[in-house]
């Protein structure tokens, strides 16, 4: 009994020293949580944005408005600006925890103060999809329980250093955070300046390859590995390039596209893109402009 109830001590002070700087993000219907991490600087989820301007609601219950300094889509992080009014700023760059550490994590679900839960590292090097289906490697698998309304905030270890922002519920009780190292530090930072990064996209809807192949199989089309084109965004770099629903993208320059990791990859190049599709039964190549 005596080990819980220092632990319960332990984790009452966390959410005493941290709690302050876990901000709710958005509004009473829908949102998430953020934290803060300089003056005047709160970091989150970029799912968690819907707009240019999103209300902040501190611990105390004051609310201010805050707007977008930088935002990674593909990577799921925003840093915003408002005034944090001397509210502790947690500091990235932490070493990635091993796996069995206990963990805490904070949230602050809707504006209505923080939450605080408990838990252990049950994995590391995880990846997920981002909310443009980009792979972010790298994250912190845990076992600390999170709200609906808690991703963008803390997780924490009993020294209270940041350890990762969370993001993602993977079902069964454990849950994915990105982790608060060197590299986050100075993705971060640039965010704070407002060098959102840009990144090469088609403009496309996309069906797995296994779909792929079914369909095909259906009508009676050659089995081929790729992407199925399940919708193209009007005037968007696919569009002008001339690719279509229901063209299956084959390759992209000399490398076969086989997942969406492939084709995302293969966006990252520079220069003009040579995209190998198959419409129907015929092989064609389009040009997509750098």
């Amino acid at each position: 009994m005596t080990a819980l109830a220092d632990l319960g001590r332990e984790i009452g002070g966390i959410a005493d020293k941290i709690g302050p700087s876990v901000v709710g993000i958005g509004n009473r219907w829908r949102g998430g949580s953020g934290v803060v991490i300089g003056e005047n600087r709160i970091l989150t989820n970029a799912h968690n944005l819907h707009g240019d301007e999103v209300t902040a609601t501190f611990a105390n219950g004051r609310s201010t408005k805050a707007t977008v300094a930088g935002v990674d889509a593909d990577g799921d992080l925003a840093v915003l600006e408002a005034p944090t009014e001397g509210a502790t700023a947690l500091e990235l760059g932490t070493d990635a925890p091993g796996v069995g550490a206990p963990v805490v994590a904070l949230g602050n679900p809707n504006g209505h103060g923080p939450r605080v839960t408990f838990g252990f590292v049950s994995g590391v090097g995880r990846s997920f999809r981002g909310p443009r289906g980009r792979r972010v490697a790298g994250a912190v698998e845990h076992t600390a329980p999170l709200m609906p309304g808690s991703s963008g905030g803390p997780v924490v270890d009993l020294e209270g250093r940041l350890l990762g922002i969370n993001t993602n519920r993977i079902g069964h009780g454990f849950y994915l955070a990105i982790a608060a190292d060197a590299a986050l530090r100075d993705r971060v930072a640039a965010l704070g300046r407002g060098e959102s990064p840009t990144r090469r996209r088609l403009g496309v809807g996309l069906a797995p390859a296994h779909v792929a192949r079914q369909l095909r199989r259906a009508v009676g089309l050659p089995e081929r590995d790729g992407l199925l084109v399940r919708e193209v965004e009007d005037d968007s770099p696919a569009a002008k390039a001339g690719i279509t629903e229901g063209d299956l993208i084959v390759a992209v320059g000399e490398r076969h596209i086989t997942s969406a990791d492939d084709l995302f990859d293969a966006l990252g190049g520079d220069g003009d893109l040579t995209i190998t599709l198959v419409r129907g039964a015929d092989e064609q190549t389009v040009t997509v402009a750098a």
